[in-house]
């Protein structure tokens, strides 16, 4: 696990970046997964820079996002394809018929949940990008989902609503359950590339890196994947000093 921690918010985008831009270098046809929430923004501001500077292309690129709320009209603004069009899509190239986010629309979803498992089984994700909640779960897999999970709906903790609820006008407006890829299915990507920012992360993070492997800390089993950056702003590395 290679750790780094940035200086500003310009330099944690700039960090996550070349890591994606290394990706693209070896492989314009790789397959990014894609994560949502406010951490990852820096990132894409930078792979929107680039592709309008430098022409970097991500026409042949596919993605696959980890998560989705279950109800949310696809136009809501805080749906996640909401999210990764306005912050990402609409600002490069990529073949929106090459992306892929859980239905969460689906009138079944427990067949939703197998289309999805099903698309991740016959891909290969050349690197994927995480964020770390405040409980240590990622994606929204809370703590206690077992490690070998495949992509499934989960009913939201109150900390996870309340930590949400800023997105939206009120905590009674946040979705209650989202579907989301399994940590079995996250822990097969060639590469993890986790982003934390914030005091309220700095807890979590230590788990991660330096607590026990368990599923109380969901994070906890990045310690056993090959490739894994994780980069951290000065507070969310604050307990790791």
């Amino acid at each position: 696990m290679k750790i780094i921690v940035a200086n500003t918010e310009k330099e944690f985008g700039e960090l996550a970046f070349a890591e994606i831009k290394k990706v693209l270098d070896k492989n314009p046809a790789c397959t990014l997964g894609l994560a949502t929430g406010s951490t990852p923004i820096p990132l894409y501001d930078e792979m929107a820079k680039d592709h309008q500077q430098n022409g970097t292309s991500y026409k042949q690129v596919h993605s696959f996002n980890l998560d989705e709320y279950v109800g949310l009209p696809k136009e809501h603004p805080e749906s996640y394809i909401s999210f990764m069009t306005r912050n990402l899509f609409s600002r490069i190239d990529i073949d929106m018929r090459n992306v892929n986010i859980p239905n969460g629309l689906a009138s079944d979803i427990p067949t939703e949940c197998a289309r999805y498992s099903d698309l991740l089984a016959h891909a290969q994700v050349d690197i994927q990008v995480l964020g770390i909640g405040g409980n240590g779960h990622i994606a929204f897999n809370e703590p206690n989902t077992p490690f070998d999970s495949t992509t499934h709906q989960v009913f939201l903790t109150q900390k996870t609503i309340s930590d949400n609820a800023r997105f939206f006008n009120g905590i009674d407006e946040v979705p209650k359950s989202a579907l989301t890829m399994g940590i079995g299915e996250i822990f097969k990507a060639k590469k993890l590339l986790m982003l934390a920012s914030g005091k309220n992360k700095a807890d979590a993070v230590y788990r991660m890196i330096r607590g026990e492997i368990t599923p109380s800390c969901p994070a906890s089993i990045l310690q056993n994947h090959p490739d894994v950056v994780v980069i951290l702003d000065k507070d969310a590395a604050a307990l790791l000093v």
